[in-house]
């Protein structure tokens, strides 16, 4: 072969090879952590009834099938996961989960959990936070055991880390039943503080851990949803003690946010404003395409708003209509309204910049 051939053939294959690098490390991996409005399917390899592995769950996803995600398609992770330019996060649990899988992220998120760990505690086998993070440990050793120490640090710290949690310590825990122990033990100001001073703690964790991207998402309007119409509003309007838990809650949570950012000295996180993001919806769904945004589109009774979604339930034809897939969780559409907030949304929802203007500071030209 003619030696001219042979060198261009030389040049060729490395630059395919510099172009594969460039590829690969301008992927960049993404942590969930969380309940079930970013749970991937974690629940599934769990004995506990904070499950969303049946049908109708997953009725829109390509394969019709349940994935354990707690919507009728994509919820949240997902849409940020298409965003990224990535392949959706695995369930930390998921038997798939390793080898180069590993570089994708992973996701620890489980539904029924909140910030405290006596949330939930009538789902019984669900994964607290305390131990998402010793599953994000675990991962860091799988991690560096297949690219190396230091590599496994870099991709960490450039990783999107994304953590939903707040929800449930107000519906599954203070307002489960009346006088429960936290609402004797708390009026509803000291409790949203003494919530906001222990996320605190959740998300110094997490930048111990080497997070240094973190997107945190406060509550829903949570009076508003399908179950709370049910059990609490027979007039349709949101459930006003839940409403006020979250109006204190949300902004609290972005001053502890700016706060942190200003003792670290760097934007290490973001806070998105949910509630505002979801009521925009709420009371408006017209404006944004749906029909209605108080009956699930899965469920019975009043609103579809009691029990689980399953089989036998009351089952809308066109999801695309409506706010809320289930008694708690919104469909797959309006997922990916909140994700097109988060993504781009003005300091009414996110503070203290949208997600794309967060992960542009760290963008560089690899060459």
């Amino acid at each position: 072969m003619d030696s001219s051939v042979v060198v261009s053939w030389l040049i060729l294959g490395v630059l395919m090879a510099i172009s594969s690098t460039q590829v690969e490390a301008a992927a960049r991996a993404f942590f969930v952590f969380g309940d079930s409005l970013v749970d991937n399917g974690n629940n599934n390899y769990l004995a506990t009834t904070a499950r969303a592995d049946s049908p109708p769950y997953g009725i829109d996803t390509p394969s019709r099938h349940p994935t354990g995600r707690f919507s009728n398609g994509k919820n949240i992770p997902d849409f940020i996961s298409d965003a990224l330019g990535s392949e959706p996060t695995l369930p930390y649990l998921s038997p798939e989960l390793k080898g180069d899988k590993l570089l994708i992220g992973a996701n620890f998120a489980s539904a029924g959990i909140g910030i405290l760990d006596d949330t939930g505690i009538q789902f019984m086998n669900i994964i607290r936070m305390f131990r998402q993070f010793q599953y994000f440990e675990e991962y860091k050793n799988k991690l560096a055991d297949l690219v190396g120490k230091d590599e496994a640090q870099r991709i960490v710290s450039e990783a999107l880390v994304l953590i939903t949690v707040g929800g449930n310590d107000f519906v599954n825990n203070y307002f489960l039943v009346p006088f429960s122990a936290r609402s004797r033990q708390f009026n509803l100001p000291d409790y949203v503080r003494y919530l906001i001073s222990e996320y605190r703690k959740l998300l110094m964790r997490l930048y111990d851990l080497g997070a240094r991207k973190v997107l945190v998402t406060g509550t829903g309007p949570l009076g508003c949803v399908p179950a709370e119409l049910a059990m609490r509003s027979p007039s349709g309007q949101c459930a006003t003690e839940l409403q006020q838990a979250a109006a204190l809650y949300n902004p609290q949570l972005v001053d502890m946010v700016n706060g942190l950012n200003s003792q670290l000295g760097a934007n290490i996180f973001i806070a998105a404003n949910t509630q505002q993001q979801t009521s925009d919806f709420i009371s408006n769904p017209g404006a944004y395409g749906f029909t209605t945004s108080k009956i699930a589109c899965c469920g019975q009774g009043p609103y579809n708003g009691l029990g689980l979604c399953n089989q036998l339930s009351n089952l809308c034809s066109n999801r695309n209509d409506y706010v809320f897939w289930d008694a708690f969780h919104p469909s797959e559409r309006a997922n990916e309204i909140i994700v097109d907030m988060i993504l781009n949304g003005s300091a009414n929802y996110m503070n203290p910049m949208n997600l794309n203007t967060f992960l542009a500071l760290d963008t560089k030209t690899k060459t």
